[in-house]
């Protein structure tokens, strides 16, 4: 399996368990006083997965991936694959239309801009459609926002060590 197999896979993999650990486990602490549902942190990482995605494989393969990973996810619980789906689809076109035009003057500030606009979007969609509330959006966005410091920082020390043309400025 290729690297964008790998990445669909891994892209895929997140929604499925951000839907599973949310199931299993209800609302969690993410710090600062603030809770959010548990599913927080798998989909936080994948904002960062579905950049990577973008690069070698495009938008197709994202797109396929969230559809992949809301179907595996009905049976965890359709209501939270609606959600999961229309979250991460509309999400994916926010981030992409903030990714795309910085990417090739600098790919680590395009994925953490974009990552930002994906997270809120996602946060507010996932929220209102799974419970018709926005009671944990703080929640969501600082919990989102650790797993993409948590990406960004070591792909920053990685790009400096390792001068690969996706991270290359151009």
């Amino acid at each position: 399996m290729g690297t964008k197999g790998l990445l669909a896979l891994a892209f895929a993999g997140t929604v499925l368990a951000a839907n599973a650990t949310l199931e299993k486990f209800g609302f969690v602490s993410v710090g600062l006083g603030l809770t959010a549902p548990a599913g927080v942190f798998f989909a936080g990482i994948a904002f960062t997965l579905r950049d990577l995605l973008h690069e070698s494989g495009g938008r197709a393969w994202v797109l396929g991936a969230i559809i992949v990973g809301a179907m595996l996810s009905w049976w965890v619980d359709p209501v939270f694959a609606v959600a999961s789906a229309t979250a991460f689809t509309v999400s994916e076109l926010v981030d992409y239309s903030i990714y795309s035009p910085l990417r090739k003057r600098n790919w680590l500030g395009a994925v953490t801009v974009s990552n930002v606009g994906g997270l809120v979007v996602d946060s507010v969609l996932f929220l209102w459609i799974a419970f018709g509330s926005l009671n944990f959006i703080e929640g969501q966005l600082v919990g989102k926002a650790y797993m993409t410091l948590a990406f960004v920082i070591p792909l920053y020390i990685y790009r400096n060590r390792n001068d690969l043309p996706i991270w290359r400025n151009q």
